[in-house]
């Protein structure tokens, strides 16, 4: 049996509501995928039905596990686990597919296939769909990456804050996320930033299609990005930042300076994004997990390392003078508005 092209990962936790939409897009890429719906301990509603349901609708295209609730991260592990396909992409239930981009992105990763130069990484647009005020907002890479041909490292441009890699944006091929030994904590938000991180030194080539593919939904109450949510999990995002930290030498890739300098600016960002949502909660026992989490950086990696997150872009929101805070949530908010993040 021929392998298939790609593997879409689906993970599902109480999705009846939204996770038709989702699926009926992936199918549009026919037999030359797989799409695994990992069904995370759903108890409220009908998704396990709704995957048994499109298992057997599909069977040659459609596998459904039913695994014991273990949180996002399990279900991207599961994937991966159990993925055939060339390619692997995270495709979370509320969100969906441009199906005329992604007949085109297949068409072209089955040419680059065949002639032998197939990438690692694969990178297209995503959009943010705001539900609450009917708007969107493209994120693309033209400004960065060459377009329609394979590159490495070397052809990279300057990422701005708001053009990072995101799950949304890449498919990997399947073997750099088995090779790279990644495997995503249990019970944690926010390991998406894990899954665009830790493989980047093992991708040594990457092509981009200028190509709207997936539809980022955004807006729910309940969402783990909603800010009111990230206040009340932001120990689960220092955990993820403390992986992030510990996953990598960044000291070792000294020889490929825009791969360290993305993967500097990457963590940085967390950096910033962990100390946000401590400020917001502003209470004492936040302000010394913000003096906890930057010790950790400063015993975690070196001298080298601290120095550029400390005194580049992650440490504007650790201003060490009166009212500093009140700054950096106020540029925060300023940022949510232009950019609606969340």
């Amino acid at each position: 049996m021929q392998q298939k092209l790609i593997t879409f990962a689906v993970p599902c936790y109480n999705s009846a509501a939204y996770m038709r939409h989702c699926i009926e897009t992936l199918l549009s890429a026919g037999e030359q995928a797989e799409i695994i719906l990992v069904d995370d301990g759903s108890v409220k509603d009908d998704t396990p039905a709704i995957c048994d349901e499109y298992a057997a609708k599909y069977p040659t295209i459609v596998k459904a596990i039913h695994q014991e609730n273990g949180g996002h991260g399990e279900g991207v592990n599961q994937g991966i686990r159990n993925a055939t396909g060339l390619y692997y992409k995270v495709v979370d239930s509320d969100d969906w597919l441009d199906t005329d981009a992604l007949q085109k992105v297949l068409a072209r990763l089955h040419t680059l296939v065949t002639r032998g130069t197939a990438p690692d990484l694969m990178i297209c647009n995503y959009v943010y769909e705001h539900t609450e005020d009917g708007t969107s907002h493209t994120v693309r890479y033209t400004n960065i990456f060459p377009q329609e041909r394979l590159f490495t490292w070397m052809h990279v441009g300057h990422f701005r804050p708001d053009q990072n890699l995101l799950m949304h944006s890449v498919m990997y091929r399947t073997e750099v996320l088995r090779k790279c030994g990644m495997v995503l904590p249990k019970h944690t938000f926010y390991v998406d930033n894990i899954f665009v991180y830790q493989p980047l030194p093992f991708v040594k080539t990457m092509y981009y299609m200028n190509l709207d593919l997936y539809r980022y939904f955004i807006g729910r109450a309940d969402q783990s990005v909603n800010e009111s949510v990230m206040v009340k999990r932001v120990d689960q995002q220092l955990r993820v930042t403390r992986h992030m930290i510990d996953c990598q030498d960044l000291d070792a890739l000294k020889g490929e300076k825009k791969l360290r300098a993305y993967m500097l600016h990457y963590l940085s960002m967390m950096m910033a994004v962990s100390d946000i949502f401590l400020l917001l909660d502003g209470s004492a026992e936040a302000k010394e997990k913000q003096k906890g989490l930057w010790q950790y950086l400063r015993e975690h990696t070196s001298a080298a390392v601290y120095r550029s997150i400390r005194f580049g872009f992650g440490g504007v929101t650790n201003l060490p003078f009166p009212k500093g805070d009140a700054i950096v949530v106020g540029g925060y908010r300023i940022a949510r508005k232009i950019f609606k993040f969340n």
